[in-house]
């Protein structure tokens, strides 16, 4: 009798440890299920400090579930052998354009980000191009020597502290350029700054890149991205070759879809151009192509635009409007290292914009960091505090109610300004930075939340 009453008690403490088990289960899979992110593919940018790693496990369980599904999918297809089973699998492969338009966040075309096109690798280069950067020299001899010397060798060791997800790719890639442009439209940016030179031409460490263009601007359409240049200080840029680079790029692109042509407040569309290092000419050359009364004037002319002037000092900005420009941006994402990239001065630019009749497009970045090809560059080193840095420049750009923000950048590795995805890597010689404890694609969905955020707070602005 005895025994028979402990095995009783036994049987019934197990099964209540056993329900309170399934019960405690069944809680933890309720909370789950409330924490994961709705909108599967890029999640909540709003909840980006929550959770990380247990979200990218339950992203990590979802593609495991999905390869599964599609082998339980194939298996019946084959077994079956209808026809019509087939034709779903592949519109599920290959989903149509307007379900791609349904996943991604819309377009913001006062969202400019800055784009670069110059990397390269052997399997589509026949070498490495830029991700072999050379380790710049400072200019005092007595500082330089005490520093490394050299260049870097890819794809262990490349010219940038983090790895981007993609490896080190080659900007020619079709399969690269797709993935930045769904990256950028995930980011809910709408207008590309592409890196330009004229065709021969590039800077000392890369190769031509205006071939690539035409295919750029197909990817961007078929994302519903536009496209518009950053023209960078070629050889013997001044009056009369700016006149006929414009006009080639106008004659060239300026029909295709993806081409961008901002609206003016008098109505016009046109095409804007953001002019890198314009201060190194000076403002009578300028003013020749950019006022109308100007010898190689484009104004009122087939090619008018809107030109763009970087300020980097207080004074470049009495330049830019003797000069004849239509707007300036700061473009560093060093809040500090120039008066322009202050994040303190951009109330006093955008007031003296805005009694010139010139637009203020401040740049905000997510940090900044180019050790990797400047080694004795630390002191201008911004920490991303895990996003709080990019944060702080966006909301210090809203401040001033700016027509446009531009971002530094897409894909600038070797100064550590990308917003594109990376990953953690370790090699024998070097530990690369990365964005943990966040997925690699946490600068895509802050710019999201951002454009959003803006774009609420530019309908109040117009109210």
């Amino acid at each position: 009798i005895l025994n028979y009453d402990i095995m009783a008690r036994f049987r019934r403490r197990t099964c209540i440890v056993l329900l309170l088990f399934i019960l405690f289960i069944c809680s933890i899979m309720m909370a789950l299920k409330t924490l994961r992110p709705d909108r599967a593919g890029f999640g909540d940018p709003f909840g980006l400090g929550l959770l990380p790693e247990l979200q990218q496990r339950t992203a990590l369980l979802d593609n495991k579930q999905s390869s599964l599904n599609r082998v339980q999918g194939d298996t019946v297809t084959r077994v079956s052998n209808l026809h019509s089973i087939a034709v779903n699998t592949m519109k599920a492969s290959m989903p149509p354009v307007n379900k791609l338009e349904e996943e991604l966040s819309s377009p913001n075309y006062n969202f400019h980000i800055f784009y670069y096109s110059w990397f390269g690798n052997p399997q589509f280069d026949g070498k490495y191009i830029h991700w072999n950067h050379p380790l710049l020299p400072h200019w005092d001899p007595k500082i330089a020597n005490n520093y490394p010397k050299g260049r870097h060798n890819p794809p262990e060791d490349i010219g940038a502290n983090f790895y981007p997800e993609l490896g080190s790719y080659s900007s020619k890639d079709p399969s690269v350029i797709e993935a930045h442009m769904k990256q950028m439209r995930s980011a809910s940016t709408g207008v590309i700054v592409l890196s330009w030179y004229p065709p021969g031409m590039a800077d000392e460490n890369g190769e031509p890149t205006d071939d690539l263009v035409p295919v750029i601007l197909d990817y961007a359409h078929k994302y519903n991205l536009k496209v518009t240049f950053h023209i960078e200080p070629y050889k013997d840029r001044d009056d009369r070759s700016m006149y006929y680079n414009v006009k080639y790029i106008i004659d060239k692109y300026g029909g295709h879809p993806a081409f961008y042509r901002h609206k003016t407040s008098t109505g016009r569309f046109l095409p804007m151009f953001y002019v890198y290092d314009s201060y190194v000419t000076i403002p009578e050359i300028w003013a020749n192509l950019l006022t109308v009364s100007g010898s190689h004037t484009i104004r009122n002319t087939p090619y008018d635009a809107l030109f763009i002037a970087l300020l980097v000092e207080e004074r470049h900005k009495h330049d830019i409007q003797r000069s004849g420009f239509d707007g300036m941006y700061t473009y560093f994402a060093t809040n500090g290292f120039s008066y322009g990239s202050s994040h303190h001065n951009w109330a006093s630019l955008k007031a003296f914009c805005d009694s010139n009749n010139l637009m203020f497009i401040p740049s905000v970045g997510p940090g900044y960091i180019d050790t990797s090809i400047r080694p004795w560059n630390n002191h201008n080193t911004r920490n991303r505090v895990n996003g709080k840095y990019y944060e702080t420049a966006f909301s210090a750009a809203l401040l001033v109610r700016p027509e446009i923000i531009s971002i530094t950048s897409f894909n600038e590795w070797h100064e550590g300004t990308q917003i594109e995805k990376a990953v953690p890597k370790r090699t024998g010689q070097v530990v690369y930075l990365d964005y943990k404890p966040h997925k690699p694609n946490v600068y895509l969905e802050l710019t999201q939340k951002w454009s959003e955020k803006y774009r609420k707070e530019q309908e109040q602005w117009l109210m």
